[in-house]
């Protein structure tokens, strides 16, 4: 593809944009060839829910995949990056449910089926959404290779998934306490359930004892509960109990006789040294229940209210039922006394209901087969998942040890239809791939997975597993790197190693590459309630997609949070726009040069090989740091390699040649400086892919597009230590200079007088050798260089590695306008010295004042002092020149 010879004058994103992303698309440049020459590079997305459009974290997450996956296929990678989308099951629903009630129906009135029908428009309207944040964010996806977690292939590996683990008995069916979302009406997983510390009470009660001879004192947080209680415990060693084990209480309100049994579960230092046994409301006394064969009594229902075993209060919310049979238990004198208790209640993850510890039938995975293959994964240094940074493998390895089994079954009607069917007649359970025989004698289970058991298989069921003999899977399994937030270690990255382990025999991913949060820049986290929330789309809009990437992969460090700033996102955009023009100005000066002109070997000034040589160090160092994860530093680099090195220096000294009337010289100019963009806008592509195509097609270059161009290498031939050398003495005296004009406050249109005395006559016949230099960046109307020159008493001077300067000021400046207009500065600055001086010796301020305030003050007073030390050394030096 070619362009015109010159850029525009101001850089416009919008239009560049849309622009080359089509391009790139169109020419499958993202698309993953398989290319046995080449080897393979692979990363699978992690899949958005499609629940709503991207936000900033995702757009962190995405850029970085970006980053890697384009850095990667211009090393030479046959790389893919597989995109697709997660069916979000809870979420997913309770979306299209809310929409259904606005419509003033529901999903029971559609039917499962139409219900289905329904949700899975809502997806491909959302992914449609989340395609074209994708295309707008610049992301290199192939998406000839885009899946979804209900797609036909992916739904195979999950019907085989849980048949094969239900034949090796690492899934049962079973009746336990879970944890219930009464709004939602679905079991939850451990870690869906987020803990809140919130203000309650324990209520202290007295079970009466059937035989008359007294009572027994138990407390509770949920008295609601105990219209279930079917034991009262003791510990076994207990002396203050141990006559009571084996006799009977009466259950207040219910009037149920209830045994008392002894159980070492029991704490006696705690409370009273008895507790209630409610097996079917709590996972503790469900063990208690399991070991005394204690009946199972449920009094909710599914959501929340009470059922017919709660007597008098059926019907009732669980909340109201507290508050009523509070009052009766009050009434009877059973509630004696009210305490309050601060304490954790967990709340659904989803819905945000506080959730109900619940007896019921669910299915579960067996964990502790599947937790032992991980960990000895771990074990093994060149096998294991490499957790970068490595310090969350051990927050991996604490919670991956301690892993109670997995409820996998949900009440919802939106994802993956648990593959088991039950004998109309008999009851008969039949597990299976395909559905049974004879099917109109069985009914399958209504209850669908857990939406984390098929994204659990997601690196290899993407690549076409269970068909081992894939394309895919045979060469992109296991992949490379996963890209995650450091939130979804135990929901995700956990049971994507333990199942891809127990299914391919491997890890799913060589390394985990781990981010925080996006936060704002007050560090709190972004969400609606706060009004904090940032939409990317919206930053794009206005500022361009580079700025922001470019800000989203230098602003953190691996592992930790990034605080969102406009003001920064405002920087990356100058920055974009001093790279434009720099590249603006180079191009008007390289009209009609062509690439095979190009020759850097022979660059003859020292700015050329300087330049040559800073880029060489700058490959390195961004090569280096993009294969330690460090992208943030790897950025830092190229920003000071192109806004200081390119554009401060070398672009003004090009000036000199390219100005001049030496033509060799001229091509030489334009040879490096053709080089030198190139070499930059490849190495900048991965962080800003746009502006660095745009100017590309401008510049001197073989190829069709940047994204397949070849990633820089240094070169050794232009490796010049001494030139180098030389132009850092060179940039050191000019940047001496500067900062001597600056502190006289003489304008640098104003000539001076330069004497530079050397260490040595070798460094004076260097210097003389490029005393152009010297004379154009200093404006000098006179240029002494030699290793006996004297300097002058009235001189500023500065001191140098090998080198003296002295600047006469003598007609230069008027010294006495000067110490006058240092002397009223000085002034002022003893006024603010005083005042902050008497601000902090007030015993008051100091004491009353918030830290914060009296901290500023006191920062205020070291900034006024040194500054007043500065200008008075000022003055004492010109002082001396008069």
């Amino acid at each position: 593809m070619t362009e015109q010879a010159q850029l525009p004058k101001k850089y416009d994103p919008q239009g560049v944009e849309q622009k080359w992303y089509e391009h790139w698309v169109k020419n499958g440049y993202f698309e993953a060839k398989g290319e046995v020459e080449k080897e393979p590079y692979a990363v699978v997305i992690p899949p958005p829910n499609v629940t709503g459009k991207l936000h900033l974290g995702h757009a962190w997450d995405t850029t970085l995949q970006d980053l890697l996956t384009r850095a990667k296929r211009m090393q030479g990678y046959d790389v893919l990056w597989l995109p697709g989308t997660d069916h979000a099951g809870i979420s997913t629903q309770a979306k299209v449910e809310a929409q259904l009630k606005e419509e003033g129906t529901s999903r029971y009135e559609l039917g499962r089926e139409r219900f289905i029908e329904r949700t899975m428009a809502w997806k491909e309207e959302y992914a449609e959404h989340i395609r074209a944040q994708w295309e707008k964010l610049g992301l290199g996806l192939d998406y000839t290779r885009e899946r979804f977690t209900m797609d036909e292939g992916l739904s195979k590996a999950v019907r085989k998934v849980f048949v094969d683990l239900y034949k090796k008995g690492l899934i049962y069916r079973g009746e336990y306490i879970i944890n219930w979302d009464p709004d939602t009406k679905t079991a939850l997983s451990d870690i869906e359930v987020e803990y809140k510390d919130v203000n309650g009470h324990f209520y202290h009660m007295k079970y009466p004892l059937t035989d008359g001879s007294g009572f027994i004192e138990i407390a509770t947080t949920r008295p609601e509960t105990m219209l279930g209680d079917t034991a009262v415990a003791v510990h076994p060693d207990d002396e203050r109990y141990k006559h009571l084990i084996g006799k009977t209480v009466m259950l207040p309100i219910v009037e149920r006789e209830i045994p008392i049994v002894a159980d070492d579960y029991v704490d006696r230092e705690f409370g009273s040294g008895a507790v209630k046994i409610t097996p079917a409301h709590d996972p503790n006394d469900f063990e208690v229940g399991d070991r005394h064969n204690l009946p199972r009594v449920l009094v909710m229902n599914e959501d929340g209210s009470m059922n017919e075993n709660a007597g008098v209060y059926q019907g009732q919310d669980r909340f109201e039922c507290r508050k009523n049979i509070v009052k009766d238990l009050q009434a009877q004198g059973v509630l004696f006394h009210i305490e309050d208790h601060a304490h954790s209640v967990g709340h659904s993850e989803r819905s945000g209901a506080v959730v109900e510890p619940y007896l019921s039938t669910q299915w579960f995975v067996k964990m502790a087969p599947l937790a032992k293959q991980s960990i000895d994964l771990q074990r093994n240094e060149s096998e294991k998942v490499n957790f970068v940074p490595q310090r969350f493998e051990n927050t991996y390895m604490r919670w991956i040890e301690n892993l109670r089994d997995w409820c996998i079954s949900r009440q919802l009607w939106w994802g993956h239809q648990i593959p088991a069917w039950y004998h109309n007649e008999t009851g008969e359970v039949y597990v299976g791939e395909e559905a049974p025989e004879n099917i109109d004698q069985w009914t399958q289970d209504v209850d669908v997975l857990d939406t984390w058991f098929s994204s659990a298989l997601w690196p290899f069921s993407t690549m076409g597993w269970p068909d081992e003999n894939a394309a895919d899977y045979k060469r992109y399994f296991p992949t490379d790197v996963l890209v995650t937030g450091y939130d979804i270690i135990f929901f995700w990255v956990s049971r994507m190693i333990f199942q891809s382990i127990e299914f391919t025999g491997t890890r799913p991913f060589k390394d985990v590459l781990l981010h925080g949060l996006v936060r704002d820049e007050q560090g709190r986290k972004m969400s609606k309630s706060l009004g904090n929330g940032i939409d990317p789309m919206e930053v794009i809009d206005q500022y361009g997609a580079d700025a922001l990437r470019y800000f989203l992969l230098t602003g953190g460090t691996p592992g930790q949070d990034l605080r969102f700033s406009m003001e920064k996102v405002e920087s990356t955009w100058n920055f974009a726009n001093k790279i434009w023009n720099a590249s603006r100005f180079a191009m008007m000066n390289m009209e009609g040069f062509t690439y095979e002109e190009i020759d850097i070997e022979k660059a003859p000034s020292i700015a050329d090989r300087w330049i040559l040589n800073r880029l060489n160090e700058t490959i390195v160092s961004v090569t280096r740091n993009f294969d330690k994860y460090e992208f943030g530093e790897a950025g830092r680099a190229l920003y000071n390699f192109i806004w200081d090195d390119v554009c401060d220096w070398y672009i003004e000294m090009a000036k000199l040649p390219l100005y001049g009337e030496d033509e060799v010289a001229k091509n030489q100019a334009r040879s490096v400086l053709a080089y030198v963009l190139d070499q930059t806008m490849r190495l900048l592509h991965p962080y800003m892919p746009f502006i660095t195509e745009e100017i590309w097609q401008h510049l001197p270059h073989e190829g069709d597009s940047i994204v397949i161009a070849e990633w820089p290498k240094p070169s050794d031939v232009v490796a010049d230590e001494d030139g180098s050398r030389q132009m850092v003495r060179i940039m050191d005296i000019i940047r001496a200079v500067r900062n001597i004009r600056a502190e006289v406050n003489a304008p640098m249109s104003r000539p001076i007088k330069l004497i530079v005395k050397t260490k040595t006559s070798e460094i004076a016949e260097e210097l003389k050798t490029q005393s152009a230099y010297l004379k154009h960046f200093c404006q000098t109307e006179e240029l002494t260089i030699d290793h006996k020159a004297e300097g002058s008493d009235k001189a500023m001077s500065a001191v140098l590695t090998g080198v003296e300067l002295f600047i006469p000021i003598e007609g230069l400046i008027d010294i006495q306008a000067e110490v006058e207009r240092l002397e009223s500065e000085l002034a002022k600055l003893d006024k603010e010295v005083a005042r902050v001086d008497a601000k902090l010796a007030n015993e008051k301020f100091v004491s009353k004042a918030p830290a914060a305030v009296v901290e500023e003050e006191r920062k205020k007073a070291v900034d006024y002092k040194e500054k007043r030390a500065v200008v008075a050394g000022r003055i004492s030096e010109l002082k001396e020149h008069q």
